[in-house]
């Protein structure tokens, strides 16, 4: 049902194809003198767009930050680019990595690109970095800017960064062995950060001061990046925003099992992984993007791959602990971190529950193997916990297209999917690390939404991916938020909240944010766990929704 959402979006944003989206209503182009930023590795030509505001600044588009992994390249980690022989035409985008779009969006497996986005390359004092890393459940999505747009965060004086990475198979493949450790999307993360150390300053930015920002896989991603010896002295605060890599089992250390499954969608031989990797090898790049929709049952599961904890090959390794032992042993690049989830977050797949006969009954007819796949629950004890989760949430009930289902299962998507494991990063972080943690829940709801009532076309409520509406520019679906609408007074606050904790590690108020009003957003502590809401107004509580976790914690305990 995810896949079916992020599916959706695709096809809307294709809309855009290969358009240069400096000439869309908030990217207005400028014909005069050519921006030109000249760094260490070479020389960028770039572009001018203009804010919502009408503030002007210099965009560097589609720029490869590592060797094109293709060929004998694909899957191996990125080889990085130190020198541009010639003249970088930065004035346009560049490709999403592959994945299932219409023709007519602009997409490659030569896809290891980024953008930045600078008020001015030539500051006497350099910016504060916000490097992005996109969300998509490590199959979906991009950092251009059609999706990642710059329109709202250059209002403030930032140097804002958006970038992509390798993607589901192409990105993730890991068969446990020394043909593929795995991790390869994250690598190229990491690759895009030293690129960001080497040539930021050339674009105005600071290389000192670089905020790592993520949603759902990016959030993922920065933890995990906390965690990554590749990742250290690459950033310097942390925002992870809806999803966690601790949830309710460990990671594990290969995903051999979808290497199989995507062998056998292109009919390459499965014998053995050596066999495996080979066939994979020689199928078109589009041929695998494609093939994505054949991984889902009935539109679930949500998550497929992701990071995996390396074993040992002799290859530099990405993960080599256990992000739980991590964060509990003291294992960790300790940053000030802001983490945060939305009032409903998968809650609406529920509504795309109801558009699937199949899915209910096969709820119905075989709880167990169907609340797994849906929920993402772990093999071990499924019995015990399928049925103690359904007596809780659907009081023992059957799945059926009424109320009770609608709070039950949305609850369950809601929970198992995301919010327990936010909850736990933010529980363990407070705890263990030793710089402030900010912790925020998203409630707000305006005109859009990721998810939109059918037969209203209004929005349900604040889901997955829609603070996002408030902090990036993304014309691929959503119109901008023009300074006249009642709900632009939230792109100033969430733009004030991550200009604040960029400049200064703390989000709060400062003379120069007063859209911010007197809030005083405390740090998270273990015996006093406060966090912001985000609504309406601006205000602070205690104990996000802790209450629903307790089932869960005895399902799968951990220590904290």
């Amino acid at each position: 049902m995810f896949y079916k959402l992020l599916f959706c979006l695709c096809i809307v944003a294709a809309h855009a194809g290969e358009q240069d989206t400096s000439k869309t209503a908030d990217c207005k182009t400028h014909k005069d003198e050519v921006p030109i930023a000249t760094s260490q590795s070479g020389v960028f030509r770039g572009s001018w767009m203009t804010t919502r505001r009408g503030r002007r600044f210099q965009a560097y588009r589609g720029i490869r930050y590592a060797e094109p992994p293709v060929g004998e390249l694909r899957f191996q980690p990125p080889k990085p680019i130190l020198y541009y022989k010639d003249v970088v035409d930065a004035s346009k985008e560049g490709p999403a990595c592959p994945l299932p779009v219409p023709d007519d969006y602009y997409v490659d497996e030569d896809c290891l690109a980024i953008n930045v986005y600078t008020p001015n390359n030539k500051v006497k004092k350099p910016l504060p970095v916000i490097m992005y890393i996109h969300p998509g459940a490590f199959y979906a999505f991009t950092g251009r800017s059609d999706v990642a747009g710059p329109g709202y965060l250059l209002d403030r004086d930032i140097v804002f960064v958006a970038f992509n990475y390798r993607l589901a198979t192409l990105g993730f493949m890991s068969t446990g062995d020394k043909l593929a450790p795995g991790n390869n999307g994250m690598k190229d993360q990491v690759m895009a950060m030293r690129w960001v150390q080497r040539n930021i300053a050339a674009f105005g930015g600071d290389p000192n001061s670089v905020t790592l920002a993520g949603y759902s896989a990016g959030s993922i991603s920065v933890m995990l990046h906390m965690i990554s010896p590749m990742s250290k002295g690459l950033f310097h605060r942390g925002i992870s925003m809806s999803a966690s890599p601790i949830n309710k089992e460990p990671l594990p250390n290969n995903f051999q099992s979808l290497a199989v499954k995507q062998a056998q969608i292109v009919n390459c031989s499965t014998a053995s992984n050596q066999a495996i990797v080979d066939c994979l090898k020689t199928i078109s790049w589009k041929v695998l993007g494609d093939s994505l929709p054949q991984f889902f049952v009935g539109g679930d599961p949500i998550g497929l791959w992701g990071p995996v904890v390396e074993n040992d090959f002799g290859q530099e390794r990405f993960l080599d602990i256990q992000p739980l032992d991590a964060i509990r042993q003291g294992r960790f690049h300790s940053v000030p971190h802001i983490i945060s989830q939305t009032k409903y977050e998968f809650f609406y797949q529920v509504f795309e529950l109801f558009k699937n006969d199949t899915l209910i009954t096969r709820m119905n007819d075989d709880w167990e193997t169907a609340a797994r796949v849906s929920f993402l629950l772990p093999e071990k004890n499924i019995r015990a916990a399928a049925n103690k989760l359904k007596e809780v949430y659907l009081e023992g009930k059957p799945v059926a297209k009424d109320n009770r289902t609608i709070q039950g299962v949305g609850g369950l998507y809601r929970d198992s999917i995301t919010s327990l494991g936010v909850h736990r990063m933010a529980n363990l972080m407070c705890r263990h690390s030793k710089h402030p943690v900010y912790y925020y829940e998203f409630s707000y709801f305006g005109d859009n939404s990721h998810y939109e009532d059918p037969v209203t076309g209004k929005p349900f409520g604040a889901v997955h991916h829609d603070d996002l509406i408030y902090l990036l520019t993304m014309s691929y679906r959503f119109p901008v938020i023009e300074t006249t609408s009642p709900h632009s007074y939230v792109i100033d606050e969430m733009t004030a909240l991550w200009y604040n904790f960029a400049r200064y590690d703390d989000p709060n108020p400062r003379g120069d944010t007063p859209e911010l009003n007197s809030l005083v957003w405390p740090v998270m502590k273990p015996d006093d766990r406060k966090y912001l809401r985000i609504g309406n107004k601006l205000t602070v509580h205690k104990n996000m929704f802790e209450d629903r976790y307790k089932v869960w914690d005895e399902l799968y305990p951990i220590q904290y």
